[in-house]
């Protein structure tokens, strides 16, 4: 292939011609190298810390003719210039760096002459921007890079005013450089220098633009174009602003894309999956609002499995892909150490870390390495997109850290509040319960929860998201119990499995044979991987595979230790050889590797942890020593078995979730009797122990974690009476002898909230939160959950099922502590009459047959607010078999006909009536015992029927009219009834009820 020639008239690009040694003039400055010129360096490629070649661009006239140099200076192909490159006659053809020419039109200049620069729009030039300073000033005697033939490098020596050739135009603040003989003829006019980039030597950033056409009265060339002070508004602040934005630049240049780059590393693809997460738009929601809010940090808390830490990657993610990006920070638990005082010394390790990567990735002008956590939050604060720091796992930090939890989070809240920085923590209730209540008030987002500080709760997906998590795993929705099916990690370890499984199991599959199946195949995957590394084959493999479970497992009973439920360096290596592995393993290498490969364990700081914190305690608690174990916790008592010392060991709270495996696989193994004699023991353990969090806490997160509660109601009957007992006595009365709990209240394990949530039939169900609805807070007296709420969220969700349970209620006359006058009886009407609307129909049919006193006072109130319900109940009754639903039908039909309003509804009744008068010799009981009639006689249906007829007759007349036509009516007949019109309800508003008094009653509107 034929090279490209120069023109003789052609200047040489900076990368083509070598700069020749230079001899300083006795009034120049030598460069720092000795050279006087060119710093030894001819070419931009072959010093690190100049910009490559593709980044320059030259432009020239029609009949190539040099006009000048520019550089990229965006990802959009904006090119930044001197002005006097473009003002010129003719038009402009810009040459990239394979000698390319493109045509410029005059709407692509934007021409900028009283700042002498000159902003050129281009298309395809694939070339790296340019970083522009940030600095509104260059010193005096600053080092600069510069394009004038080759690069070299000069000195600033002073900001002058200085006027261009064509006297036009007047710069006070010019740039006046040092440069050598050889460089000050380079940057005469017309030597094709103008518009060349000059870089700070320090941040390798543009500092200014060279020009030749300026001059002052001592001097004609060696003159360069600041690109600030720039104007607050304009194309040119336009552009300094997406430079800033977009293209990253270190130093004292330091810019808001040098901060998204350094963090963006520090988060970096390990939370990437090949099925990307379900949002959760209440949680999108919610770190929305504190990224708006005045609150510096929020607690993300949940279960291990729940998503804690996807949630955390998918906000990083939406910051990274904001139209406005934000600088996002990434820490564990783990990468803090004993010495640190708060949050600011786990980031300023990260943001080290996270250089080297930058450094090694590309070449890089100015130390990543010296930025501070304190100037990045600086910077972002400034820059309106506050720095962001996430916490995960922080229950994994060393135990001097946590042992003076008070200091490190005082010293965290005092250096947030300093730079302006957010902190998002995920995390466990077991820790956030201790640390949350150590942070100001003031500066936590979200709502209190039961025994926590404020915070954001995160728990299972909701049916929609689970839908749509099951259809990207291509998990259909019958293969996992219904317990289990909204779980996010057992949904996404059980896409792993099915993947592997030639078919799909039979039966719904639980969480505990996910986690069983999952670890199998972690295992085998190992061995495969150990196996093509050492050369086992066939039935060897499997052999391997038995090893490597055996390996795991022996991890996670080391695990068990004192720590944090990690590894240390030491043990890892010990189980998982990182060279050759002892006989009993098989020999062969890479064991530490493999392992670390297929995610079954991951680093975490100074050591290794399992991959997923749920399959740890899963599997931790298989080989927990629970009997020990709850001497310890719960028994006060040493492995020797002494009373005499009863000083538990430091067990940090976080750590329950073995514990809680160890008795959920108690039932598994042994039954559910045996685990309920366990249960008993800690709720007694409640009154007695000094201090009741763990027994507690054991109790409801294994009571939660049962697939099916029924066999345990013999504890959870006695331990609802004792919830109740406590939290229903009076404020300030003591509850008699021995405080439960040990301490001025109950725990907040048993919150409503727990009851609703156990795996119970809704009978029993109901019937615990019967023994508990006496323990409520008086409705608006406190911010606290009520049971009647949990109650009134059942009967809302499934009214079909609950109805009947709370019209069993009905016998229940205990009165409401916080309620003057109401009764658990009566708080059921409310609640009945408050979800009505759910299923009147429904209501009305179960009222009926209920037969019990407050079903027909209900029945009453009813008949005037649901006529339509009550008309269509008395048609379906007049058409029964059943004499006592005709006797109902008869004196309910007479008490909703004044409140009949519609056609449809008179019509209804009309039928009603008819189809009584077809069976005159129908029996004249009144229903459910209750009396609308004098002693010594009642109406028979027929007659009833005669009244109600008469009563439609009178349609259109006020209801006064119809009641005393029905009166009329009824007198005509046997002389000793009294008109049901008379019965209250069907008086005016002015004549009380025990059914309108029950609903005016507060439990009405509890």
């Amino acid at each position: 292939m034929n090279e490209r020639r120069p023109r003789p008239d052609e200047t040489p690009r900076p990368d083509e011609t070598p700069c020749p040694d230079e001899t300083p003039r006795p009034d120049e400055t030598p460069s720092p190298d000795g050279t006087g010129g060119c710093g030894g360096a001819s070419r931009p490629g072959d010093h690190p810390f100049l910009p490559p070649d593709r980044s320059l661009v030259r432009f020239r006239d029609p009949l190539g003719r040099p006009r000048g140099v520019g550089f990229l200076a965006d990802h959009h192909g904006t090119v930044l210039t001197g002005h006097e490159v473009v003002d010129g006659p003719g038009p402009l053809v810009v040459e990239d760096a394979d000698g390319r020419g493109h045509a410029v039109n005059a709407d692509a200049v934007t021409a900028l002459p009283e700042l002498g620069l000159a902003l050129v729009r281009t298309e395809g030039l694939d070339g790296e921007p340019l970083p522009l300073t940030v600095r509104d000033h260059v010193e005096a005697g600053a080092y600069v890079r510069l394009t004038a033939g080759c690069w070299r490098e000069a000195r600033v020596l002073a900001a002058v005013p200085a006027t261009s050739t064509h006297g036009s135009h007047l710069l006070h603040g010019a740039l006046e450089l040092a440069i050598g003989t050889a460089g000050r003829d380079a940057l005469r006019r017309g030597g094709g220098a103008a518009g060349g980039p000059v870089l700070d030597a320090a941040t390798g950033a543009v500092v200014a633009v060279l020009s030749t056409a300026l001059s002052t009265g001592h001097r004609e060339a060696g003159f360069a174009v600041p690109l600030r002070p720039a104007p607050s508004d304009g194309p040119l602040a336009d552009l300094l602003a997406r430079n800033a934005a977009t293209v990253p630049a270190y130093g004292a240049d330091l810019n808001p894309a040098a901060l998204l780059e350094l963090t963006a590393t520090s988060v970096g693809s390990d939370f990437l999956t090949a099925v990307p997460p379900v949002e959760r738009p209440v949680i999108a929601r919610e770190f929305a609002d504190f990224a708006e809010g005045p609150a510096a940090v929020l607690a993300l808390v949940g279960a291990p499995g729940s998503g804690r830490t996807t949630e955390l990657a998918s906000l990083a993610a939406r910051r990274a892909r904001d139209p406005r990006p934000a600088p996002t920070l990434w820490l564990r638990g783990a990468d803090l150490r004993e010495e640190d005082v708060s949050i600011a010394d786990a980031a300023r390790r990260a943001l080290t870390r996270a250089a080297r990567i930058v450094t090694a990735s590309r070449p890089v002008q100015g130390d990543p390495g010296e930025l501070t956590p304190e100037r990045l939050a600086r910077l972002a604060r400034s820059a309106g997109r506050p720095l962001l720091l996430l916490l995960d796992g922080p229950e994994e930090m060393p135990p001097a850290p946590a042992g003076r939890l008070r200091e490190w989070t005082d010293g965290t809240a005092g250096w947030l509040r300093e730079t302006g920085a957010r902190l998002v923590v995920a995390c466990r209730a077991e820790y956030w319960e201790e640390a949350g209540a150590r942070y100001p008030a003031e500066l936590l987002h979200g709502r209190p929860a039961p025994a926590l500080p404020p915070c954001v709760l995160l728990g299972d997906l909701t049916p929609a998201e689970a839908r749509e998590a099951r259809a990207r795993y291509g998990v259909p929705d019958a293969e996992l119990t219904h317990a289990d099916a909204r779980h996010p990690l057992t949904l996404r370890l059980y896409a792993e499995v099915r993947a592997a499984l030639p078919e799909a199991p039979g039966v719904p599959v639980d969480r505990d044979a996910v986690l069983a199946a999952h670890l199998d195949l972690m295992c085998l995957r190992v061995a495969v991987r150990l196996a093509a590394e050492n050369g086992v084959r066939g039935t060897a493999v499997r052999l391997l595979a038995a090893k490597v479970a055996g390996q795991v497992h022996e991890a996670a009973r080391r695990s068990l230790g004192p720590g944090q439920g990690a590894l240390d360096r030491a043990a890892f290596e010990a189980v998982f050889p990182w060279g050759p592995a002892p006989a009993r393993l098989g020999g062969g290498t890479g064991w530490a590797s493999a392992v670390l490969a297929e995610g079954v364990f991951v680093p975490a700081g100074a050591g290794y942890r399992f991959a997923h914190e749920e399959l740890a305690d899963w599997i931790q608690g298989a080989h927990l020593d629970l009997d020990e174990a709850l001497n310890v916790l719960v028994r006060a008592r040493g492995r020797r078995g002494s009373l005499a010392d009863t000083r538990p060991l430091p067990v940090p709270h976080h750590r329950i979730g073995p514990v809680v495996q160890a008795l959920l696989l108690l039932a598994r193994h042994h039954g559910p009797r045996r685990l309920s004699d366990t249960l008993g023991e800690l709720t007694a353990a409640l009154r007695a122990g000094p201090d009741a969090w763990w027994a507690a806490r054991l109790l409801g997160e294994t009571l939660r974690g049962v697939p099916d509660a029924t066999p345990y109601l013999a504890v959870l009957r006695p331990l609802a009476d004792l919830v109740a007992r406590w939290r229903g006595r009076p404020a300030g009365q003591p509850a008699g002898g021995a405080e439960p709990w040990g301490r001025a209240e109950p725990p907040s394990e048993f919150a409503p909230d727990f009851w609703a949530t156990l795996a119970l039939p809704v009978d029993a169900r109901l019937d615990l939160l019967r023994r508990l609805v006496v323990a409520d807070a008086a409705p608006h007296a406190v911010d606290a959950p009520r049971y009647l709420d949990a109650v009134a969220r059942l009967l809302n969700d499934d009214p079909l099922a609950v109805q009947p349970q709370l019209a069993l209620w009905f016998d229940d006359e205990r009165p409401l502590p916080a309620t003057p006058h109401a009764t658990v009886a009566t708080a059921a009407q409310a609640l009945l009459h408050t979800h009505r609307h759910a299923a009147p129909d429904d209501l009305v049919e179960l009222l009926a047959a209920r037969a019990h006193a407050r079903a027909d006072e209900l029945l009453a109130v009813l008949a005037e607010e649901e006529p339509s319900a009550l008309c269509r109940a008395v048609h379906r009754w007049a058409h029964d078999e059943r004499p006592v639903r005709r006797v109902a039908a008869t004196a309910y039909a007479l008490r909703v006909a004044p409140h009949a309003r519609t056609a449809a509804d008179r019509e209804l009744l009309r039928h009603t009536a008819h189809a009584l008068l077809t069976r005159p010799a129908d029996p004249a009981p009144a229903p459910h015992g209750e009396t609308v009639v004098r002693p010594d006689g009642v109406p028979a249906p027929h007659e009833g029927a005669l009244v109600l007829l008469h009563v439609l007759a009178d349609a259109g007349a006020p209801a006064l009219s119809r009641r005393v036509t029905a009166r009329a009516a009824l007198e005509n007949g046997p002389a000793s009834v009294v008109s049901p019109c008379d019965a209250p309800s069907l008086r005016g508003p002015s004549h009380s009820t025990h059914a309108d008094a029950g609903r005016g009653h507060p439990a009405w509107h509890s």
